[in-house]
């Protein structure tokens, strides 16, 4: 890893055109803070110095295209609150071009293929980025970086040079411009009915063996019925996505929704295919067990959410998958209604073998591209400088969450109150205005990243209690870098998905006892067979290479 402290020659060489502009060490290895470009007539509208914690003002009137993700919860209006208190404050007028939420990825793909898409492209998830790096139709946007001070400013406090580091592509250089979030954040664990574990004598898991017991103890009293039932199955290649998550975390896998065939073992210093680690057979041997002592409904892997939820509120099962929204605005609002004297809690994710961890890498969050055709407009710099306040100040943050003080909300420290008649997802349902579909603020385009004082002032009791928990575990380590190049891509590529589909249907014949754990070892040959030898490798290789080459 190079010095972030010493200036590149590329960065020398930009500096020249940058005296005044912002200061240009790099944030990470990789070198970020220069290009060979000379960005000297890009300046128009720019501000000479600009810098962190600063109030960003283009010193002529500007506007920038940017693609918006047009969400059926808050559909876009234009005369959303948040695109003229932009304009006032930057001087910037955004130019939103709308794309419904179920096309976005396939109407981004279509307009950066056309030539055709707005300079600002936000709501892109990693890796989705890569296939556009090749065509050069995205900028590497890490070359820009040094003119962004609140975006370096936060790589630096919160140590995020590792993460960035994984999302680097063959050439050293990220596309993505990343939310950054100075904690993990969890979203997923399971609910007990609380009233029912009192009524038994028992208390809420810490453990995924005293989660056994209480499920063994919840079974006893009522034989006739799954103790738990679970949801989240069906919107994702994994069923059961959110249980296969959290589980495998306590197991120290990635698993569900964060499933990857390949990953990185620290202790043999080398990637693994992940699918056929110890520590997956044993997540997959303890949810067998689960399952055939018939205390996880095996309808959980294939029915939708309602039904699931809908088992819960007639009081056919006692447990299930949660995220503190659901908890709240769901579970317990319905139940409450349903169920007289019905209690419901959320437990932080319980414990394994892996000890108190979440999953690393999980502070890097769906980030901005810039398309290339950015660069060729004279107010390049002020674009960048724009981008730095609005997603990366605290200031801009904090804006695009909670709108204008005085007017949707008031702060008192880190506590921030919706201003009367406001309410914000069903947090008052009698409430004429919302924040999000009458203001335009707490955007998902807009709204990501942040300090934790500002992700968390808007948890709930339940969450605050539930984070407070969970920000207190260690976070697993990130895969180091292995940028494949274009053709180990490709290949990779054609390798990984049937793979992918192998691994997740036999998780699910062995979690359903649908087929023996002694065919274990054919499993694995059967995943030798397609390749799974040759895609690790290719891994292997691309980490070797870009350790020699970036030290």
């Amino acid at each position: 890893m190079k010095n972030s402290g010493e200036l590149s020659r590329r960065q020398i060489l930009a500096a020249a055109g940058f005296i005044g502009l912002a200061t240009l060490t790099g944030c990470g290895s990789g070198d970020d803070g220069g290009d060979t470009k000379d960005l000297t007539k890009k300046q128009n509208g720019a501000m000479k110095n600009y810098r962190a914690g600063q109030q960003f003002k283009a010193a002529k009137p500007l506007s920038f295209s940017v693609l918006h993700n047009n969400n059926p919860v808050y559909p876009m209006k234009d005369d959303w609150l948040f695109w003229k208190e932009v304009a006032k404050r930057t001087g910037v007028t955004l130019k939103p071009v709308d794309v419904p939420l179920t096309d976005y990825e396939k109407k981004r793909s279509v307009l950066i293929g056309s030539g055709d898409a707005p300079v600002l492209i936000p709501k892109t998830y990693h890796p989705s980025e890569v296939a556009f790096v090749s065509s050069g139709a995205i900028l590497p946007v890490s070359e820009y970086v040094h003119l962004m001070p609140n975006y370096r400013a936060k790589v630096k406090k919160w140590k995020l040079e590792p993460e960035l580091d994984s999302i680097r592509q063959s050439d050293g250089k990220y596309y993505l411009l990343p939310g950054l979030h100075e904690k993990a954040k969890s979203g997923y664990s399971l609910s007990f009915r609380t009233d029912v574990l009192d009524r038994l004598g028992l208390t809420l898991p810490e453990t995924w063996d005293q989660v056994y017991d209480v499920l063994k103890a919840i079974k006893a009293e009522y034989p006739d019925k799954y103790p738990w039932t679970d949801r989240w199955s069906t919107n994702t290649p994994f069923p059961c996505g959110a249980l296969f998550s959290y589980l495998g975390q306590a197991y120290g896998v990635k698993a569900g929704w964060s499933y990857d065939n390949v990953t990185f073992d620290t202790g043999a210093g080398k990637f693994v295919f992940n699918a056929t680690t110890d520590r997956y057979r044993q997540m997959i041997e303890f949810l067998r067990k689960i399952v055939a002592e018939k205390l996880l409904d095996p309808e959980s892997f294939t029915q939708q959410d309602d039904q699931a939820t809908q088992k819960l509120l007639a009081e056919k099962s006692y447990v299930i998958s949660a995220n503190p929204q659901e908890l709240v605005q769901n579970y317990r609002y319905n139940l409450e209604k349903q169920v007289k004297g019905a209690k419901i809690e959320m437990v932080p994710v319980p414990l394994g073998p892996a000890g108190p961890v979440v999953l690393g890498g999980t502070r890097l969050e769906n980030g901005v591209m810039v398309s290339s055709k950015a660069l060729k407009s004279d107010t390049f710099v002020a674009m960048m400088q724009f981008v730095d306040w609005l997603w990366y100040s605290d200031e801009g943050q904090k804006f695009c969450k909670w709108g204008v003080q005085g007017v949707t909300y008031t702060e008192s420290g880190d506590r921030y109150t919706l201003e009367p008649g406001i309410a914000l997802m069903g947090s008052d349902p009698d409430a004429p205005k919302d924040l999000q579909k009458d203001y335009g603020f707490f955007n998902g385009v807009f709204t990501y990243g942040g300090s934790w004082a500002l992700v968390s002032s808007s948890f709930s009791p339940d969450e605050k209690k539930f984070q407070d928990v969970m920000t207190q575990r260690r976070q697993l380590p990130i895969d180091p870098a292995h940028p494949l190049q274009s053709m180990e891509q490709e290949q990779a590529t054609l390798w990984d998905t049937p793979l992918k589909d192998h691994a997740i249907q036999n998780t699910l014949k062995f979690v359903l006892g649908k087929r023996p754990m002694s065919e274990w070892d054919a499993y694995v040959a059967e995943l030798k067979a397609k390749n799974m030898d040759r895609l690790v490798d290719v891994h292997n290789k691309a980490y070797d290479r870009y350790r020699k080459e970036n030290g």
